[in-house]
């Protein structure tokens, strides 16, 4: 019985180690990088990467909210169905909730093709022409479009004040200064 019972005493310290172990695995993985704000072009690479990922992939959100100021606004626009045009204000935190969910489920990678940036003192405006895929491996994009990103360095490092950003269709095509590089 005693024997029983050490084996028993012993499996559950094992599960609880290896849970544990796994839990901090986990946490190692999703931690912020702070180099990654450093300068406009990691900033900008890491908002698309933090996004993508394969279906069935957790996305690093606590890099993602790391790359936007307090106040910062992610700004989708497009026609709704009666053809009207429209803007969503979202903060990093509604983003997440709206479409991490769906990009873990689909798959989702957005990949910057041309980019155009404006720079004076210490704020940025890029146009960043984008391609979207459900997978790395995907030959066709299945949505374009371009991400307004307006950015702020305040002497320590990049911070994004927002994302404006509109799909791509047929009467509103991704004009040739746009297109890839």
């Amino acid at each position: 019985m005693k024997k029983v019972f050490t084996s028993l005493l012993i499996s559950i310290i094992t599960v609880n180690l290896n849970a544990q172990a796994e839990k901090e695995n986990k946490a190692i993985e999703f931690q912020i990088d702070s180099t990654r704000v450093l300068t406009l072009d990691n900033t900008i690479k890491t908002l698309y990467a933090v996004i993508s990922g394969e279906k069935g992939v957790e996305r690093n959100w606590e890099q993602f909210k790391y790359l936007f100021h307090n106040d910062a606004n992610l700004i989708p626009s497009g026609k709704t169905k009666e053809g009207n045009f429209m803007a969503r204000f979202l903060k990093p935190n509604d983003y997440i909730k709206g479409s991490g969910k769906w990009l873990v489920e689909n798959g989702f990678f957005e990949k910057e093709i041309h980019r155009k940036v404006d720079l004076f003192g210490n704020i940025a405006h890029v146009m960043s022409t984008y391609e979207a895929f459900y997978s790395e491996t995907d030959k066709e994009p299945f949505m374009r479009g371009i991400n307004s990103i307006q950015l702020f360095n305040d002497g320590k490092r990049w911070w994004i004040i927002s994302v404006f950003w509109s799909q791509e269709t047929k009467e509103n095509p991704i004009p040739k200064k746009y297109e890839r590089s």
